[in-house]
């Protein structure tokens, strides 16, 4: 069994930047893809950002440029730097692990951006 636990959310001017980080607990192995979705009240859920364990990254349209995922394998924890935050990306954002077919998902930590 996998636990992960975020940590990093808030309250942002626009503009303004996080980041967000997720440490995972238990039999976390490699290979394996995280990732970071979000959830805004009314909308449906989005994936943010997804890093393989083969190195392959994406990265929805609208982050492109703004965000960055990066991965400690070592300390089994990945993050989400959010730069030249808006307030369109306010939302829920939870973070998501896959080893093999198991999928695992973060409780997700608020993110607001707001003047």
């Amino acid at each position: 069994q996998v636990h992960l636990v975020e940590s990093g959310g808030g309250l942002v001017q626009p503009g303004g930047s996080l980041k967000l980080s997720c440490s995972a607990s238990g039999s976390v192995y490699s290979p394996s893809t995280m990732g970071w979705w979000r959830q805004a009240p009314g909308k449906q859920r989005e994936l943010v950002a997804l890093h393989t364990g083969g190195g392959t990254i994406n990265y929805l349209d609208s982050v492109k440029g703004r965000f960055t995922i990066s991965r400690d394998n070592a300390k089994n924890t990945f993050y989400l730097q959010m730069n030249a935050l808006k307030p369109e990306d306010t939302a829920v954002y939870s973070c998501y692990l896959r080893i093999g077919s198991a999928q695992y998902w973060g409780q997700g930590t608020q993110v607001t951006v707001s003047s």
